[in-house]
């Protein structure tokens, strides 16, 4: 944002549990790459510059985008909605005004829980659901886009 003084969209992944790096972080960030890559095209909204990290944190992007930052967040949230891989993509829209903007500043619904379709911060804040099945089922929705099968 300083540099350019456009909002930044930050793509992390939803990957819990230590382990943030792996071969399937990694294929997930190729797939929401190409996803977001081709969202930004098809709008029109030039990309000043990519920001890559990579480590223990797991794969990141950064993007300073010249765009609206309301309709950049409103487009990523369909994308997380739509693409049978978006519930495991975390697009967050920074402005250099107005700060991070929120899906409740667009009046969207909170995430959705991966395994029990609950709110997925309280499940997340609870320890609802063990580590094995959230792997399970983040590892089932990848193994199906593979094999070109609905989520």
């Amino acid at each position: 944002m300083a540099c350019h003084g456009l909002p930044v969209v930050s793509l992390t992944l939803v990957m819990p549990g230590p382990i943030k790096d792996s071969a399937l972080s990694r294929t997930l960030m190729a797939i929401a790459t190409t996803a977001v890559d081709a969202l930004f095209t098809a709008k029109d909204w030039p990309v000043r510059q990519v920001g890559r990290s990579e480590g223990a944190t797991g794969p990141e992007l950064i993007y300073a985008v010249a765009a609206d930052p309301l309709a950049m967040k409103a487009a990523l949230i369909d994308l997380e909605e739509t693409h049978p891989l978006g519930r495991l993509w975390d697009f967050d829209v920074i402005c250099p005004d107005r700060g991070p903007i929120s899906r409740g500043t667009l009046g969207r619904a909170p995430r959705r829980c991966l395994i029990c379709d609950l709110d997925a911060h309280a499940c997340a804040r609870s320890q609802r659901h063990l580590l094995a099945e959230l792997m399970t089922a983040i590892e089932g929705r990848v193994d199906a886009y593979r094999r070109g099968l609905s989520v």
